[in-house]
């Protein structure tokens, strides 16, 4: 879906703020469209949170949010027709086999005629689950039940397309073939907004990458960007995010390994 801004995301100031703990501080960033964008952070810094107000599954406390052009909070259904969203805590139709669930996917977000079940079998095909396809959902691995969410996601090509840790549960073969989807669907304009604590897949995929610590957004760049804000050389990824978010080594062990 087309859309005039040149921006897929984009935030001022957005906040997230639970009695007095600040979980979003603030933060204003944007993401072009096409990107291939890694969203990064330790455990409890703010990556789901964000997610959760950029999907509109949370409203934030202050600030704003656009997602292909619309005003997330002003605009919410026509923001979430272009939206993929697949979350790190999936919720899904258990008692529905996986071609049920996709079709029904695809109803909810308009399409009609034989468009959702031609879809539905495309996707489980192209993710290995044709074989499964009439088998409840209850009955899936971990690793199915992501690739049928992540089906789900894509199934109304989406402009932008939300993933919190997409490969975690999936074995190798499956990765690389989500891997490959993604970067066709980046190829032809769609956006990927991508968190992950795989740092070697955010390094080899991403065309841009930013960092949140306690709810700040600590630097943002290509990797050639970020190396240069941090005087860091030739420093991979995981080497700058762990200085970004001070992870100094641990000197002291348990004392049982000592």
């Amino acid at each position: 879906m087309e859309f005039s801004t040149p921006y897929a995301i984009q935030t001022q100031e957005l906040t997230k703020q639970y009695d007095d703990r600040v979980v979003v501080d603030h933060i204003s960033f944007h993401v072009a469209r096409g990107e291939f964008f890694g969203f990064l952070g330790p455990n409890g810094a703010g990556k789901s949170t964000t997610i959760k107000m950029l999907t509109g599954l949370l409203r934030p406390t202050s600030g704003r949010a656009w997602v292909a052009g619309f005003d997330v909070a002003a605009q919410a259904v026509e923001a979430k027709t272009r939206i993929g969203v697949l979350p790190e805590e999936m919720n899904l139709y258990e008692r529905l086999t996986g071609l049920e669930f996709l079709e029904f996917a695809a109803r909810m977000y308009g399409l009609s005629g034989d468009s959702p079940r031609s879809r539905a079998v495309e996707l489980l095909t192209l993710l290995q689950l044709d074989n499964d396809q009439d088998k409840m959902i209850v009955d899936y691995s971990q690793g199915m039940k992501k690739k049928t969410a992540l089906a789900a996601a894509l199934i109304h090509n989406p402009s932008v397309i939300f993933l919190d840790e997409p490969f975690e549960g999936v074995d190798a073969v499956s990765g690389r073939i989500i891997k490959d989807i993604l970067q066709r669907l980046t190829a032809q304009g769609a956006t990927v907004f991508f968190s992950s604590h795989i740092l070697e897949v955010v390094e080899r995929l991403c065309t841009e990458v930013a960092i949140i610590d306690r709810g700040k957004i600590v630097a943002q760049g290509d990797m050639g960007e970020l190396r240069g804000q941090l005087h860091s050389g030739d420093a991979t990824l995981e080497a700058m995010f762990l200085q970004l978010v001070g992870a100094a080594p641990q000197n002291e062990g348990l004392s049982w390994l000592a």
